[in-house]
């Protein structure tokens, strides 16, 4: 299918990560979204004319010389909304195909940080540490919230227990977080290590992924290669979630860290040509299953996802270089911004702290874009922190992290309304200026957002930068110094390293 570009129409949608080059219409673009580039995905494009597409599979689309070829085995709708604006088109849609499912992720992940052990304590994490870093959280002025414990606190991959040597009393360890005011989530992944008693327990159960020969598949991820789980398999799909629940059950576990479960990279490998699922010939259908998980916890949080639209799940954008740039912090807003338009309301930014591993090593470490990260993600639906600030800041660049943090917490009334009304429409939380004010020329501002329809946040996304350009749009903007700035204009605004730029509309909410 061939659609001609409108005059001023841009789109949105497809795979997250490929959000820094959106709105697409502008430069060419093509894209297999059999490929979600590691990170979450709809089939699903949206335009600020009001257009749209959805299609229930995976489908190839380019961008180029003024039109839109749409490639797919089957037939696929263009559909248009109502009244022709993007907000328009996104209610339409998000009723139609990926309706909002009345519920938000525990408050807890919304209105206090979350705090990753990754960074910290990489593939080494121990109760006696976990127990550690949450004190040393709490004794330093930062809010308690969801703690996460991430890769290896298991006796392997697939054998979802506790390792005794690392944690011999888990139940105590929760007990002590638990009353720290801390909820607790555990890094999981769909791999299995093929020569474990669960693998070849697995395997005779047939209930992982198989290749062309009807054997056990291997699949080579970032930490060797393992058997993978086969998520649209039923009684695979509940054995996983039988496991997770006695966790749940037993220790008093509060949600999990859905790692992992992306399509293929490549459209002709092995994962895509030659591997076998029980329920589907698409792997995104895997994805999608693995996804469907999260809705029995209320802390569920994705890296990869696949047609969750409206789904009360934590939508983490993929891991990113402790950097600037489009591969670093300038990808946090684009990116977010294309995660609200298909339907992920819930939204986390990358970690703060980085989350590769050298991140912290020597040059490569800049304090600075420590505290514009922890600014930017401070107004977003969530925050997480992968690293300990006080152990890589200084005491002033430290109190700046903090005042984000308690930025948010004062925030938290607000958030909690806005995690309630996406529950029950689907709306963004953090949402494009094109969104809110459809139809004004703001479609392809994407270093700025709103945060609901009333509060404009402007963060410093240069290195070095003390101050940087605004785009307000019409209505009056107080800043926290009380001072006011009337719009529709552009102007300049002062960002010192301690502060971040937001404004409340202080005329009636659009």
């Amino acid at each position: 299918m061939e659609i001609q570009r409108l005059e001023g129409e841009y789109w949105w949608g497809g795979a997250i990560h490929d959000g820094v080059r959106m709105p697409y219409g502008a430069n060419d673009v093509l894209h297999d979204l059999r490929d979600l580039l590691e990170n979450s995905g709809a089939p699903f494009l949206i335009s600020n004319r009001g257009r749209y597409i959805w299609h229930e599979r995976p489908f190839e689309f380019e961008f180029r010389s003024g039109r839109i070829r749409i490639d797919c085995e089957e037939d696929i709708a263009l559909h248009q909304g109502h009244f022709g604006s993007l907000p328009d088109a996104f209610h339409q849609a998000a009723s139609r195909f990926f309706p909002a499912q009345r519920r938000t992720p525990d408050p807890l992940a919304i209105t206090a940080p979350q705090y990753c052990t990754w960074m910290e304590m990489h593939y080494e994490p121990t109760q006696e540490k976990t127990v550690a870093y949450a004190r040393e959280i709490v004794s330093r002025g930062f809010p308690p919230g969801v703690f996460i414990i991430d890769d290896n606190w298991m006796t392997d991959y697939g054998t979802w227990s506790f390792q005794q040597g690392r944690f011999p009393d888990p139940k105590k360890m929760m007990d002590e977080l638990h009353e720290m005011g801390f909820k607790v989530m555990l890094w999981v992944c769909p791999y299995v290590s093929p020569d474990s008693l669960t693998g070849r327990k697995l395997d005779k159960l047939g209930y992982l992924v198989k290749d062309e020969l009807g054997k056990m598949a291997l699949r080579r991820w970032w930490n060797g290669c393992s058997a993978v789980l086969d998520y649209t398999h039923p009684e695979a799909w509940s054995w996983f979630k039988e496991t997770l629940d006695e966790l749940v059950v037993r220790y008093g576990v509060d949600g999990f860290k859905f790692d992992a479960g992306d399509p293929s990279e490549d459209a002709a490998s092995d994962w895509v040509t030659s591997f076998r699922w029980r329920g589907t010939d698409i792997p995104n259908e895997d994805c999608a299953a693995y996804s469907r998980l999260g809705l029995h916890y209320s802390l569920s949080e994705y890296r990869a996802s696949w047609k969750m639209g409206g789904a009360p799940l934590m939508q983490r954008l993929r891991d990113k270089p402790h950097a600037w740039g489009d591969e670093g912090i300038r990808a946090l807003i684009p990116n977010s911004i294309a995660q609200g338009l298909v339907g992920f309301a819930f939204n986390c930014p990358d970690m703060v702290g980085g989350g590769w591993d050298g991140d912290l090593n020597g040059s490569s470490f800049d304090p600075e874009l420590f505290v514009r990260y922890a600014q930017c993600a401070a107004l977003f639906p969530m925050i997480q922190f992968s690293t300990a600030p006080w152990k890589v800041l200084d005491e002033e660049k430290l109190s700046y992290c903090l005042a984000a943090v308690r930025l948010r917490e004062r925030m938290g009334a607000t958030l909690r309304a806005l995690a309630n009304e996406a529950a029950e429409r689907g709306t963004p939380m953090l949402r494009a200026l094109e969104f809110v004010y459809p139809g004004k020329g703001y479609e392809r501002v994407t270093d700025q957002f709103m945060l609901g329809n009333d509060i404009l946040v402007a963060p410093v996304l240069e290195k070095g930068a003390i101050e940087r350009m605004v785009v307000f749009p019409e209505g009056e903007w107080k800043e926290e110094s009380g001072d006011m700035i009337v719009g529709p204009c552009e102007c300049i605004v002062k960002a010192p390293l301690s502060r971040l730029p937001w404004y409340l509309r202080t005329t009636k909410s659009v």
